[in-house]
């Protein structure tokens, strides 16, 4: 068996797909995504597989991994690392088609019967998030994320962390104590503030505070810890063992947001997992993104004991609202129930992809890029 094509296909919202096809029909799914830079991304698996995997065979993954990470001169960095990630998932899903198990069987089998998941959370208004958060947790879910803020000024007001307090107060009041809560800053405060923010929400009993800094200041994370109680978290912007491994060793972030989009696939989440928890650190892994990306993060998920929650944002409680699950042949696949998934059984990902409806919606432009926001002054502000 080796690798005879490949196709790639760009889908709204801001998702690209990439299709492996093997000598005996075996076909694999990946989801190599950097939102925004899709044609980057999709221009390096182009790369990748027209020099080196066409014509290999698919099995060997460690080997196949190694090569396209090592086989360059520069390594590392989003863009690199997402069209790995993708190609790896693909790899996985092929492999488990071909001795008919799930990954996580292949990776030493589930440690939990289900895996808790997470919903986004939003609105306008502390009334509008507080409304949104209600319906989430009567839809089953006991886990929640939201966004701790807006544009955030380097050094704002004390009414705008003022504001801050207010919308994780109206969650907090609405959802009660026995909900997780987690607090994404989304690495748009800066370090000084981000201590006074942190100090101002540990009240409330977040779940997490997520990126409270950039990721340029992670070395700094240590001094925001010294304010709070809550755990502080990093990794959604971090794309290999060696940049996680850095955060570990300095003894400061108490969960890792590795997303298997952007960190060189399941080959590697499982490593960043394992390597994790010899530290003792909680694993919620990111993924805001499709249906492939999910089905390959919840197989690590499934084996990997520090995997606590897996986030997700295409609405399982509800298929017919989702336009990410409408990619699948069967929406209900994940098995959604009071807030968990069930262990996946199907080979593979465990996904079966409806490629007319691929197809379909790859007819139509994908041009979707990060707003850029500015404070009013002018000046650019982190989005």
């Amino acid at each position: 068996m080796h690798i005879v094509d490949y196709e790639l296909f760009e889908v709204p919202p801001r998702w690209l797909l990439l299709r492996v096809e093997t000598s005996d029909g075996t076909v694999g799914w990946g989801e190599p995504i950097v939102q925004g830079r899709i044609k980057a991304v999709r221009g390096a698996v182009e790369e990748l597989m027209a020099t080196y995997l066409l014509g290999e065979d698919p099995l060997p993954i460690e080997k196949h991994w190694e090569t396209m990470y090592r086989g360059g001169f520069f390594r590392g960095g989003p863009i690199l690392m997402s069209a790995i990630a993708g190609i790896d998932m693909a790899l996985w899903d092929i492999k488990g088609k071909r001795y008919g198990a799930p990954v996580h069987a292949l990776l030493g089998g589930p440690v939990r019967d289900r895996l808790r998941i997470h919903q986004w959370i939003g609105g306008e208004t502390p009334e509008d998030i507080a409304v949104s958060a209600r319906e989430m947790v009567d839809a089953g879910y006991s886990a929640l994320k939201l966004n701790a803020t807006a544009e955030f000024r380097m050094l704002a007001s004390p009414a705008a962390v003022d504001a801050v307090e207010a919308r994780f107060e109206s969650v907090r009041s609405a959802v009660g104590d026995g909900i997780d809560i987690g607090v994404d800053f989304h690495g748009r405060v800066s370090f000084p503030m981000a201590k006074r923010v942190v100090s101002a929400l540990d009240e409330y009993d977040p779940m997490y505070f997520e990126q409270p800094v950039p990721p340029e200041q992670n070395d700094r994370l240590r001094e925001v810890t010294m304010h709070t109680t809550v755990p502080v978290s990093t990794g959604e912007r971090l794309y290999s063992r060696w940049e996680f491994e850095s955060a570990l060793t300095d003894g400061v972030a108490g969960v890792f947001h590795p997303d298997v989009t952007h960190v060189g696939g399941i080959t590697e989440m499982r490593k960043v997992a394992t390597m994790a928890e010899t530290h003792d650190v909680a694993l919620v892994p990111h993924c805001p993104v499709g249906p492939i990306a999910l089905a390959a993060a919840v197989q690590v998920g499934f084996c990997s004991r520090n995997v606590v929650v897996q986030e997700q944002s295409l609405n399982l409680h509800d298929v017919d609202k989702s336009g990410g699950l409408a990619l699948l042949d069967d929406p209900t696949v994940f098995g959604f129930s009071g807030g968990y998934i069930a262990a996946p059984d199907a080979p593979g990902l465990g996904i079966a992809i409806d490629e007319e409806q691929v197809r379909e919606r790859a007819e139509h432009d994908v041009m979707w890029h990060n707003p850029v926001w500015h404070h009013d002054d002018g000046s650019l502000a982190e989005w």
